[in-house]
């Protein structure tokens, strides 16, 4: 790799870096506003980001890569708040759907709204759409990345120390 290849490399690597620790302390103000812990936080954007779909809280366990019986938890202290409603499928009643609640979706919105407005205004209006396809093969190339490594950790059995050696 050329010198100035690497520099660009390094340098992209820190902006990313920089980035996901910007998100990161957004999620974390957001959780304490809402008065919620970071894995509640993730509960709530899935339900809020995809209302329209039938989720239930296997498909929560799942994605959160949680128990079913930390989930029942979850939802426990998240319906307490008024933030989840648990409603029987129409159709197969022994399946169990979980749906945001207005209240959580509108102070949602409050929180992150002007976050989205800005983004457009300021960072995306000033890309053309071919470097925004960049950009989104970039983070969506990112993002598999991360996925597959966080199923790595995630099926880590524990028995190798992280420097290789035991």
């Amino acid at each position: 790799m050329s010198s100035d290849l690497t520099v660009k490399v390094n340098s992209v690597g820190r902006a990313v870096q920089l980035y996901q620790a910007a998100v990161e302390d957004f999620d974390r103000e957001t959780a304490r506003i809402l008065g919620v812990n970071s894995t509640d936080l993730r509960c709530l954007e899935i339900l809020t980001t995809e209302p329209d779909e039938e989720i239930t809280p296997r498909t929560i366990a799942a994605r959160l890569r949680l128990t079913t019986g930390s989930v029942t938890t979850m939802l426990d202290r998240l319906e307490q708040a008024g933030y989840i409603i648990r409603t029987r499928h129409a159709i197969d009643k022994r399946k169990v759907l979980v749906r945001a609640t207005s209240k959580v979706q509108e102070r949602v919105r409050a929180l992150i709204g002007p976050l989205v407005e800005e983004g457009e205004a300021e960072i995306i209006a000033g890309f053309s759409p071919d470097e925004l396809d960049i950009v989104e093969r970039f983070i969506t190339r990112a993002t598999a990345l991360q996925q597959r490594h966080t199923t790595r950790l995630h099926e880590w059995t524990g028995r190798e120390s992280a420097a290789g050696t035991d």
